[in-house]
Order: structure tokens, then sequence, then C-alpha cells
């Protein structure tokens, strides 16, 4: 018997290891759902006024209504949406009622329209605060020479823009510009691979039950 013992010991820690870690993604699992829950309930919460103190921490999401004007100029960040393919989204500056001057994102045009002209004036706006993190190490740097933009670097932007830092991240224009459609915030970008790590460590505890038990066999028949 004592011969089965290291397979037997060997087998039954690495099984217990890789279920605890399965367990732990479980746990993150719940942890990130409840986190991914909250943010929808804050998207799909009353609209407010525009904050007077900024605090990205706190603001994140918060749904916003503005009155006021959709500035000339606009800004033009590349992206690509799905079934779509490639197209910019459009950044223009909205000066609100009491005189903010905030930047606006207006939603989405296809590549070759890069170029239409964009109706500007008088608009009431409903959409989510946002602080987006759309650059990472793979990301070009801005072309503002071109009004090529490779992430909404809220920053530059609204130096570019002479505007707040502050992005409006638009869910309904009224009246609205039929060429641009707007992509709202919402959660469905927000990483949760929580699941599959846990499939993934479970399944290697079976395997590694399943090896163990080829060894304790192979020891059985007497084989090395």
């Amino acid at each position: 018997m004592t011969r089965y013992l290291a397979p037997l010991l060997i087998g039954l820690v690495g099984a217990a290891i890789l279920v605890a870690l399965g367990i732990w993604q479980v746990q993150r699992l719940a942890w990130k759902e409840g986190i991914i829950a909250e943010i929808d309930s804050t998207i799909a919460a009353d609209p407010q006024p525009l904050p007077q103190v900024v605090a990205p921490a706190e603001q994140r999401y918060q749904p916003v209504a503005l009155q006021g004007e959709i500035g000339e100029g606009a800004l033009y960040v590349l992206v690509s949406v799905k079934r779509q393919g490639a197209g910019w989204r459009v950044i223009s500056p909205f000066t609100t009622e009491d005189g903010r001057r905030v930047l606006l994102d207006r939603g989405f045009v296809p590549a070759a329209e890069k170029d239409i002209a964009l109706r500007t004036g008088p608009a009431e706006v409903t959409g989510n605060l946002h602080w987006p993190d759309d650059r990472n190490s793979a990301t070009p740097a801005n072309a503002p020479e071109d009004n090529t933009w490779y992430a909404r670097d809220i920053g530059p932007i609204s130096d570019a823009l002479q505007t707040e830092p502050l992005l409006v991240v638009a869910r309904k224009i009224d009246p609205a510009d039929e060429r641009l459609q707007p992509i709202p915030v919402d959660s469905a970008g927000i990483p949760n691979d929580h699941l599959q790590y846990a499939i993934t460590w479970f399944s290697l505890a079976a395997v590694w039950i399943a090896m163990t038990l080829t060894w304790i066999r192979k020891q059985a028949q007497g084989k090395d």
C-alpha cells in the first residue's frame, strides 16, 4: 500500500488546489456580476444636472440631462462598431444654458462619412458622464493635425475644443442628427471572464484526478 501513498497524496493535494482556485473564481464571478449590476443601475437612473465639482470616481456613468447648443467643430475618434465596421466617434463642444462648455460624444458615422456636414445649434441631450479608458500599449498616438484621434483622451480633446474636461456620451439628442448613431454608455465592454476561468480550473482538477488514477492503476499493474 505504501507505493500508492505518493501518487494518492500528490493527486489529492493537486486536485484540492485546483478546485480551490475554481471556487475562488466562482466567488470572483459573483463579485463582478454585482459590480456590473450596480453600474447598470447607475446608467439607467434618472438624469441629473451636470455636477459642479468633478469627481470621476464617484460620477462615472452618472446620467445627465442638458439643454443648450451644439457648437461648431468636431473631433473624430477612430472606432469599430460590431456589424458596421470602422468609423468615427464624433465629439463636439456643447454649451449649456448656464454657460458651461463640455464635450459631447454624439455617436458614430461610417469611415467614409467623416467629412459630412453636422447639425449644430440648440439641442436637448440625455446621456452619461464617462471617463473612458480607450488607450492601451498598442494604441497609436493621436494625430490632431489630421483630426484623427485613436482614443478619447479627455484632457487633450478638451484642450483642442476649449471645453471643460468633462465628457457626456449621448444616449439621445433632440433634435437628432440622422447621420449620427449614438453609442450610449453600457456595461457590455466590461470584461467578466471569471466563469471561463472557473471552468478551466475545475477541468484541470478533473484531468489531474484522472491522471492520478492512471498512475495508481499502473502502480497496481507493477508498471513504472
